[in-house]
C-alpha cells in the first residue's frame, strides 16, 4: 500500500483498538508534571504564570496536578468575579485571601497542602501586579496564575508584569507524542522515545505513524479536539470543536481592541493560516492599510502565542538571536488543526477527505514542525523560531528553520513528501561551512553524506556535509537523536 493510499485508512485506524471508557481525560504528560513538581518543591519558588493561547489546557493542567499531588485546590476564575477588581487594586493580600476563602468555601488558603490558582487573570489586570505581593508577603503559599491574551490586557493597562517576582511556564497545544499518549499508543510512543539512530526502524510502525501523523494534522493538538475524536471517532465533531475555538478567539479580540485595531487583528488572524511558511508582507494582509498599524496586530498575536514568527537570522554563530532581523519573518499558526479548519478543510466532503492530498501539503508539514520545535527549548522561555533567507537578483535560497543543538548551529529543511532537492541546504552549508544538517520528510530515519557541486557567481564550488534524515513524527526526539550522531 502506498502512502497516498493510507488516506483511505484515516477513519479506521483505531477501529480494532480496545474499547473506550465512558469518561475520557486528556492527561498531562510526564514532562509537564515534572516541571510543576520541581516548581512546587522549590523553596525559593515564585508565583507561576502559565502562558499560552486560550484552550491549550492551562486550567486542566493545574487541576490535574493538584489532584495527582493530593493538594487542596483553591481556584477562582476572575472572569466570573470582576467585582473583585477594586479589592485587587489594594494589593492587600490578607483582605484578598479573606474574600477568596469565602468564595471558594474550602477553608484557609494558606498552610501546608494548599494550592492557590487564579484563572483568567487577564480579566483583572491589577491581580497580575498583586502577584508580587503574594511572593513578598506569603512566600510559602504556592500560587499559580493562568490567562489568555495577557498582552492584550497589559497593552490597555498602566503597569507591566512584576519582573523578578514571578516565573513562567509557556504552554503549547498537545504535541504529537502527547497525542499518541492520549490515544493509548504506548508501543509506538516507546519506540519513538527509545529509538537510536544506529537502529533499523520497523517499516510497519513507520507506516502506522505516518497515518497517525496525518490524522494529527487534521485534529491538531487542542485538547478538546483530541478528546472529541477519541470519544466519537468523527472528524465532523472535531471540526465543530475547531469552529467553536476559532469563534472564541475572535470574540476575545473584541474585549481588548477598539474598532480599527479589532479589524486588523481579525485580518491578521484570518491571513496567517493561508500564509504559513511564506515571507510576511503586510501589503498582502491589506493593501490599503499601513504596515506600522498592522505590525501592532501581528506583534500582539505573536506575544499571545496565537501566531508564531520564524525570524530571519544570519546564522553565523551562537546565539542565533544576536543576528536576527526582526523585520524579516514568516508566520505560523498556533495549531495545525485550527489552521486546516480556517483554510476550509471542513468544507471538503468526508468521502473525499480520506482520499485527497491538499494543495498546501508543504505548508502543513512546515507548520507541524514549527509548532513542535518552537517548544523544544526551556519551558520558562518564550518560544522562538529562526530561519535563514538569502535574497538575490539571480536566485534566492531559504532554509526552513535554523536551530541550535548544543554548540551546533543546524539548518533544518522540511519536505512534505519522500523526495526533494537540497539546493538551499547546499547553499547554506557552503556559505556557513556547516558540516551537519537535518531534513524532515516521509522517509524512515537515516544518515547520508552529501557531496555536491554548486554554481556560484563566477565559479563552481564543492560542498560536503552529513545529513540526518528524520520522518516528521520524530521531531520531538530530534535533540536526543542529534546528540547520538554517529561518528
Amino acid at each position: 500500500m502506498t502512502y497516498k493510499d493510507n488516506w483511505c485508512r484515516l477513519y479506521y485506524v483505531f477501529e480494532q483498538r480496545r474499547p473506550l471508557f465512558n469518561k475520557i481525560k486528556v492527561e498531562m504528560n510526564r514532562f509537564k508534571e515534572t516541571i510543576l513538581k520541581d516548581w512546587i518543591l522549590n523553596k525559593h519558588r515564585k508565583p507561576l504564570v502559565i502562558r499560552g493561547a486560550r484552550q491549550v489546557g492551562k486550567s486542566t493542567l493545574v487541576r490535574q496536578f493538584a489532584r495527582k499531588q493530593g493538594l487542596k485546590l483553591h481556584e477562582i476564575n476572575l472572569e466570573r468575579h470582576l467585582k473583585l477588581t477594586d479589592l485587587f487594586k489594594t494589593h492587600d493580600t490578607t483582605k484578598i485571601l479573606g474574600e477568596i476563602e469565602f468564595i471558594c468555601g474550602k477553608g484557609p488558603v494558606t498552610g501546608p497542602g494548599n494550592l492557590f490558582f487564579l484563572d483568567e487573570i487577564q480579566a483583572i489586570p491589577a491581580a497580575i501586579q498583586t502577584l508580587r505581593y503574594f511572593y513578598e508577603d506569603l512566600p510559602d503559599l504556592p500560587v499559580i496564575a493562568a490567562g489568555s491574551l495577557l498582552e492584550f490586557a497589559l497593552s490597555e493597562s498602566s503597569f507591566s508584569m512584576p519582573v523578578g517576582r514571578i516565573e513562567y511556564l509557556f504552554l503549547c497545544p498537545m504535541t504529537f507524542e502527547e497525542f499518541l499518549e492520549a490515544i493509548k499508543e504506548k508501543q509506538l510512543l516507546d519506540l519513538l522515545r527509545d529509538f537510536k539512530p544506529q537502529e533499523l526502524f520497523p517499516m510497519s510502525a513507520h507506516e502506522r505513524l505516518l497515518d497517525l501523523q496525518r490524522l494529527f494534522l487534521l485534529i491538531g493538538g487542542m485538547p478538546e479536539a483530541v478528546k472529541q475524536y477519541i470519544q466519537t471517532r468523527d472528524l465532523r465533531r472535531v471540526f465543530d470543536v475547531h469552529a467553536s475555538i476559532v469563534e472564541t478567539y475572535r470574540d476575545d479580540f473584541a474585549k481588548y481592541a477598539r474598532h480599527a485595531d479589532l479589524l486588523r487583528l481579525h485580518k491578521v488572524f484570518d491571513y496567517v493560516p493561508f500564509a504559513t511558511g511564506e515571507k510576511f508582507k503586510y501589503v498582502r494582509v491589506d493593501s490599503q492599510d499601513q504596515a506600522k498599524s498592522l505590525s501592532k496586530a501581528v506583534d500582539l498575536l505573536s506575544k499571545a502565542q496565537v501566531i508564531m514568527k520564524a525570524i530571519h537570522t544570519n546564522a553565523s554563530g551562537a546565539p542565533l538571536r544576536a543576528t536576527m532581523d526582526k523585520r524579516v519573518f514568516k508566520p505560523f499558526f498556533l495549531d495545525c488543526g485550527l489552521m486546516n479548519f480556517i483554510c476550509g478543510v471542513h468544507e471538503i466532503p468526508l468521502r473525499d477527505l480520506k482520499k485527497r492530498e491538499f494543495i498546501n501539503e508543504g505548508k502543513l508539514a512546515e507548520q507541524f514542525i514549527a509548532q513542535h520545535i518552537a517548544f523544544l527549548g526551556k519551558s520558562n522561555t518564550r518560544p522562538c523560531l529562526t530561519y535563514w533567507l538569502r535574497e538575490s537578483r539571480s536566485k534566492n535560497a531559504e532554509v526552513d528553520f535554523i536551530v541550535q543543538l548544543d554548540q551546533w548551529i543546524v539548518p533544518v529543511e522540511v519536505k512534505s513528501g519522500k523526495s526533494g532537492t537540497l539546493r538551499s541546504l547546499q547553499q547554506f552549508a557552503y556559505q556557513k561551512q556547516t558540516t551537519r544538517a537535518i531534513r524532515f520528510d516521509l522517509n524512515p530515519p537515516g544518515f547520508q553524506h552529501v557531496s555536491h557541486s554548486i554554481r556560484q557567481a563566477d565559479h563552481t564550488a564543492s560542498v560536503e556535509f552529513d545529513l540526518l534524515s528524520l520522518p516528521l513524527y520524530l521531531v520531538e526526539e530530534m535533540p536526543r537523536i542529534f546528540k547520538n550522531w554517529p561518528v
